[in-house]
């Protein structure tokens, strides 16, 4: 039984598994981090919300008609390309190749009770919070998330192997 034929029917739930881990990341990055996330952040999350969301639908759909794995694999790689898309236009606004008028959105969180003195106030979206080796987060959520829709067309595409 080749790899391909082992993965694909829980390629949408090791997708979802993956998305999971990334929106970990940015909640500890948020919460641990002190690092507060712009409106183009908060979009960026709502595209793997939709990965796990419709990985686990797939996988259940898998689990009662296996010839749904490939359709279940290519819709995951084309939400996980709507994120990259959208991650590489947030690397564009950090690094003003394109201008962004990112509309200021009030996380209820930062609002406190009784605090009259404190301006809320969202992050900008064209500064760089965080980088590693000249990568943003935003740079690192397009690479990754390129990476796994290219994975999944795969998965999604090519042919069993016949033995």
């Amino acid at each position: 039984m080749s790899l391909l034929s082992r993965l694909r029917p829980i390629w949408p739930l090791l997708m979802a598994l993956a998305s999971g881990a990334m929106l970990a990341a940015a909640h500890s990055f948020q919460r641990f981090g002190g690092l507060q996330p712009c409106p183009i952040c908060l979009d960026q999350r709502n595209w793997h919300w939709a990965v796990a969301a419709l990985g686990l639908i797939a996988f259940f759909a898998v689990r009662m008609s296996p010839r749904t794995a490939r359709i279940g694999a290519a819709l995951v790689g084309l939400i996980l390309l709507g994120s990259a898309a959208q991650a590489f236009y947030h690397v564009a606004v950090e690094q003003h190749w394109v201008v962004a008028y990112c509309d200021a959105r009030i996380d209820l969180d930062d609002i406190r009770p009784m605090e009259f003195d404190g301006a809320v106030t969202a992050p900008a979206c064209d500064k760089i919070a965080w980088q590693m080796f000249g990568i943003s987060m935003a740079g690192y959520n397009a690479i990754i998330s390129l990476l796994l829709a290219l994975a999944s067309f795969a998965v999604a595409l090519l042919p069993e192997r016949k033995s």
